[in-house]
Parts: structure tokens; C-alpha cells; sequence
């Protein structure tokens, strides 16, 4: 699993290089702030397994980084090898924006 910094994130969306974006947080969190990317809270990944494509780079995100590694480890058990996690999740990356 690649870890990606937020500040390595940011240069990947802004050069229009970046890998496909899941949010693995609950609707109230990416309510409340989100970067965008498709949205699969963690616990449904299973039933929309057919969604996550495997040929492509992704980074998975949360709140702190924990939930997306999890998530991450699920789909690793299910053959998925391109995946990436966003260090810190969003509290990393509001950290980055008023740094």
C-alpha cells in the first residue's frame, strides 16, 4: 500500500495526474468538508465492489487515515493491488490548507 502525503495529493490533482479519489468516510463527514472523489462509506464497500475499478490508481481517504487503511487492506484481500492512502486523511489536509 503507497502512502500519499497530502502535500504529493495536491501536486497530482493540480498537474491533472492524480489517481481516482474514494472518500470511505460516513455522508455527515464529507458533508461537513470533503476533495471530492467517488463516495463509499467504508461499510458498503463490499456491496459496491463493482464500482472500484482495478486498472487504475486509487487513493482512499478518511477522517485521520485509519478507516481508509482498513478499507484498503479489504481490497488488497480482493485482489485490488493500485491503491494508495491519503496520510492523516482530511485532518492532515486541513492541516496542509491553513499551514
Amino acid at each position: 500500500m503507497l502512502q500519499i502525503t497530502p502535500e504529493e495529493l495536491r501536486q497530482q490533482l493540480s498537474t491533472g495526474s492524480a489517481p481516482m479519489l474514494i472518500d470511505v468516510r460516513e455522508e455527515w463527514e464529507r458533508e461537513e468538508f470533503s476533495i471530492g472523489g467517488l463516495h463509499i462509506p467504508m461499510g458498503e464497500l463490499p456491496s459496491r465492489i463493482n464500482e472500484i475499478p482495478r486498472e487504475e490508481d486509487i487513493v482512499l481517504y478518511c477522517e485521520k487515515g485509519i478507516r481508509s487503511v482498513i478499507a484498503i487492506q479489504r481490497l488488497e484481500s480482493m485482489g485490488y493491488s493500485r491503491l494508495g492512502n491519503l496520510m492523516g486523511g482530511m485532518k492532515a489536509w486541513k492541516a496542509m490548507l491553513t499551514a
